[in-house]
């Protein structure tokens, strides 16, 4: 068996050179793909996150795995999170690579998340090299990765923040929303995690702009955990963010190609980027961060498996300095064995064939499922303000990313909280979600 190496990709600043090599080095090879089946899983969140996470996006439980068999023999494994992607799965896939070379597919990221990676993983197995080998030259062996959750009470941060220390990681990625007192949160947060932890906060938005958040966020940096602010207010607000930038002394990440590229770099409006594409893509958006020396996170949401996956892009991609979010922590299961261990804040890209996993069979079938989404449990919001004031809202969580701002509540109140109030199947209920729907219901429940 020939092994190939594909080295130097990065020093050419064009990822379209090593499709073409690729597609050279294993014409000869013609590894059909035989066939692919895709197995939906519906695997729970971990005890703490379900009791926040079930309620914004429980159809983050579901997975969908992506199992191809080459004509060889060799097996590839991917994963999608279909609810959360930077692209589905084509209900048409097999018509469209049953039979076709897996080296003429490995880089169309329209193939869709699991597809791609299961291709990698088969090509790389058939050549006796880990995935990595395929997309460059390694720059690091571990890879650095952060823990990840949503926005929760003060108590709520403080639990998750301790179960990361607890499990080797050094940074929280969590979402900083404007309903809760985040003073009160990170102060929390100080009282179980060891000197060095850091909290990277993500706002998506909620902010609203430069006028609230240059305040709040100057708050903020009296705290050394918190290490980084990711899109603090709309990211199409090119003057806001740059305001933002040049006041604030934390640095600021963005999304990738919001605004256009070329206005973030000629603004130059952000300090990094989050990443979150197929690999034909990403190596590109990479390519780009190089040459502005601007660092990134790997956004590639999944078990063990995308998070395997995202060590092989990391371990060659230079600018990949700032902490993988794979949001692998928030289910009971990695779907992998042996676990993927996180030590000092970091995990080791593996030197093992294809993916460098195992997929753990016994996941597969314990969590097999027959459908594609999960709703949440029907429930309303209550924004309490130490006044005594009480609004209730019935839109979804995503929902109040906007919905909050518009109404012009405030920003990080001291005592301020979001609440779960749960349908318990009673009139009182039934009318206050009723009253709510139509709009926000403003109450004083008691005297401040």
């Amino acid at each position: 068996m020939h092994v190939f190496f594909l080295p130097l990709y990065l020093t050419s600043g064009n990822p379209c050179h090593i499709v073409r090599y690729t597609h050279q080095l294993f014409a000869e090879a013609n590894m059909k793909i035989k066939t692919i089946e895709l197995i939906n899983l519906d695997v729970p969140f971990t005890p703490h996150s379900h009791k926040h996470l079930g309620y914004w996006l429980p159809h983050w439980r579901i997975h969908q795995i992506c199992h191809i068999t080459l004509e060889n023999g060799i097996e590839g494994w991917g994963e999608t999170i279909p609810n959360y992607t930077w692209a589905k799965v084509p209900g048409d896939i097999e018509d469209r690579i049953v039979g076709r070379p897996a080296a003429e597919l490995m880089w169309d990221d329209s193939l869709g998340a699991g597809v791609q990676m299961a291709l990698f993983d088969a090509i790389a197995k058939a050549q006796d090299v880990p995935i990595y080998r395929l997309l460059g030259t390694k720059v690091r062996d571990w890879c650095p990765i952060s823990w990840w959750n949503m926005d929760m009470p003060p108590e709520g941060w403080a639990e998750e923040c301790r179960q990361a220390a607890q499990a080797g990681y050094t940074s929280s990625k969590l979402k900083a929303r404007p309903w809760f007192d985040l003073h009160a949160a990170i102060q929390a947060v100080q009282k179980v995690v060891p000197p060095g932890f850091h909290l990277d906060l993500d706002y998506n938005g909620t902010l609203a702009n430069s006028a609230n958040a240059i305040p709040h966020l100057r708050e903020l940096e009296a705290y050394p955990e918190v290490a980084m602010i990711e899109t603090p207010i709309p990211q199409n607000d090119v003057a806001g963010n740059k305001q933002i930038r040049n006041l604030i002394a934390r640095p600021i990440a963005m999304h990738y190609n919001n605004p256009p590229i070329e206005t973030t770099m000629k603004e130059d409006v952000t300090d990094g980027f989050v990443i979150c594409a197929g690999a034909s893509r990403l190596l590109k958006q990479a390519s780009v961060c190089e040459q502005w020396n601007k660092p990134f996170w790997l956004q590639l949401v999944g078990s063990g498996i995308t998070t395997a996956w995202a060590a092989h892009l990391g371990a060659v991609l230079p600018q990949a300095k700032w902490p993988a979010i794979t949001c692998m922590n928030i289910w009971e299961h990695q779907l992998i064995k042996p676990a993927i261990d996180v030590r000092g804040g970091f995990y080791r890209v593996t030197e093992t064939p294809g993916l460098g996993v195992e997929i753990d069979p016994a996941a597969l079938e314990q969590y097999a499922a027959d459908y594609t989404w999960v709703d949440p449990p029907r429930h309303l919001y209550a924004y309490r303000r130490k006044s005594g004031e009480v609004t209730y809202y019935a839109c979804t969580k995503q929902d109040m990313h906007h919905v909050y701002p518009e109404d012009s509540q405030p920003i990080s109140e001291p005592d301020s909280s979001l609440d779960i109030i749960e349908d318990d199947d009673t009139e009182a209920f039934e009318k206050l979600y009723s009253e709510s729907k139509k709009s926000a219901v403003r109450k004083k429940t008691r005297e401040a």
